[in-house]
């Protein structure tokens, strides 16, 4: 069974109602990502930037897998299918995706502010986090999300996982956050590589270009792999 390796941006979920980040009208035009997305904010205003992701979730719980995510979901039956995802939401886990690492954390997911940096499940009925929220240890929580400047813990995975891929594809991503924008210079020489978006994200003679949302292009890429795949 190939290994097929998709990287997922903001697109990928924008059809589920999830708001993007750089997008016209994203949510760095709303709220200034020094201030709800680095270390420097959280120490700065903890209660803005827990209310923040608060928003997040309350958005995410009411949000559904679109059928780009399902499709993804159903590639299983096929390909030996790997996600990697810039996304915090857990769309990808609730269409049915068995394999999805989260490059940029995970928002169901808070941590401990204190050593060994514990990370706790979010029950969806008690979603909201707030200041005097302890772990068991007597620490703050904070949101399970890899902010501006600090580390990518799963990025070694990543890599791991996009060097041994037969087939990569890249979906709703701007192509322009750092190290994730990297991956697809690990990919093997001889593999294909698809990329959906509605926008030309990227000029590059060797990757097929589906100029489509996440729904209506997995559903043609899913057309063209399985054509490829009989012809072999």
């Amino acid at each position: 069974m190939k290994r097929l390796v998709v990287l997922t941006g903001a697109g990928m979920s924008a059809e589920s109602g999830i708001s993007t980040f750089r997008d016209s009208g994203g949510l760095w035009e709303q709220y200034p990502v020094e201030d709800v997305a680095t270390p420097e904010g959280w120490r700065r205003n903890p209660a803005l930037v827990l209310n923040f992701y608060n928003e997040r979730r309350k958005q995410l719980l009411a949000a559904q897998p679109n059928e780009g995510h399902r499709g993804l979901a159903a590639l299983e039956r096929y390909f030996d299918v790997r996600i990697v995802t810039q996304n915090v939401d857990n769309l990808h886990e609730r269409a049915g995706s068995t394999r999805v690492l989260h490059l940029h954390g995970e928002l169901m997911k808070v941590r401990s502010t204190g050593p060994g940096e514990e990370v706790f499940d979010v029950d969806p009925a008690h979603y909201e986090t707030h200041l005097g929220d302890l772990c068991p240890r007597g620490y703050q929580l904070r949101p399970h999300i890899v902010w501006f400047g600090e580390a990518v813990p799963n990025f070694p995975l990543a890599v791991e996982w996009v060097s041994q891929a037969d087939v990569l594809v890249i979906i709703g991503t701007s192509m322009q956050v750092y190290p994730a924008a990297g991956l697809i210079h690990y990919a093997p020489a001889n593999a294909p590589v698809y990329l959906i978006d509605p926008h030309e994200v990227l000029d590059d003679p060797h990757v097929r270009f589906i100029q489509k949302g996440a729904s209506e292009g997995v559903k043609e890429l899913t057309g063209m792999l399985l054509q490829a795949e009989a012809s072999e």
